[in-house]
């Protein structure tokens, strides 16, 4: 874990500093509050902010000390973090903390990223896209020990009688050619409901 403040291009507002502070005395055992990103680089990314506990922290975290409270930024949502601002506006119903993170849908990858970053960089620039024609789209569940991205997909894609040719001449080809580390994909969908499929 590492204390600086530099590394982390993020503004979080006088407003929301007083807020968060006022926020966490009121909680007994808490050190801080995390700033992450779920799904990072992807359309799906969400900003959030939780209240860290002990035992919350992670070894890669970024912990920043504002003086009244500490923030842990997890280490792989950093670059997504980017330029982010965290701000709290005073309305009627008493306030409201906002978080605008411009960066934190943009794929930012490169070959020190994580494993996952790099897989949804590719399902969702090059593989989703032309899935898309077909009304489907395909997100990762998990990589498994041996290495096997295990795929699910949605849309038009699930109950689609030709979903094992995509995945496997398409998915898996495209996947494997530029993350070399997997050794094969999976599908993890259930494909007897055909409600939507694109081709039955």
């Amino acid at each position: 874990m590492t204390t600086e403040q530099a590394k982390v291009n993020l503004t979080i507002t006088e407003s929301a500093q007083g807020y968060l502070a006022e926020l966490l005395s009121k909680q007994d055992d808490v050190i801080g509050v995390r700033v992450f990103i779920t799904q990072p680089g992807t359309p799906k990314a969400e900003t959030c902010i939780a209240y860290c506990r002990e035992g919350d922290a992670k070894d890669d975290d970024i912990v920043s000390d504002y003086g009244s409270f500490k923030a842990y930024f997890e280490g792989r949502s950093v670059p997504f973090l980017d330029e982010a601002l965290i701000d709290y506006a005073k309305d009627r119903m008493g306030g409201q903390l906002t978080i605008k993170a411009p960066n934190a849908r943009l794929p930012r990858v490169s070959a020190d990223s994580p494993l996952e970053d790099r897989i949804n960089y590719v399902l969702y620039n090059e593989v989703n896209p032309s899935l898309a024609a077909h009304g489907g789209e395909v997100s990762l569940v998990e990589i498994t020990d041996d290495m096997v991205a295990i795929l699910k997909f949605g849309g038009g894609c699930q109950g689609c009688g030709m979903v094992d040719v995509t995945l496997k001449e398409g998915v898996e080809k495209t996947l494997i050619e530029q993350v070399p580390e997997l050794t094969g994909v999976r599908d993890m969908t259930d494909h007897s409901n055909t409600d939507n499929a694109y081709f039955k």
